[in-house]
């Protein structure tokens, strides 16, 4: 799944190790990972709860 996927990591990460997550979108789910564990599990969800969730925290 993440070789195909185009990741991105949040401009919010920081380089000491603490919070840092990944993002990669296609048009049908949005995937989020800890980029510390790039072969570790990632959160897939719809775009509409992807933008759900942008809203919330803004």
């Amino acid at each position: 799944m993440s070789a195909e996927l185009a990741w991105v990591k949040s401009s919010y990460s920081v380089n000491e190790g603490g919070t840092c997550i990944e993002v990669a979108t296609t048009p049908t789910t949005i995937h989020i990972r800890d980029s510390k564990n790039v072969t570790g599990p990632a959160l897939a969800v719809p775009p509409a709860a992807w933008a759900d969730f942008l809203r919330l925290i803004s």
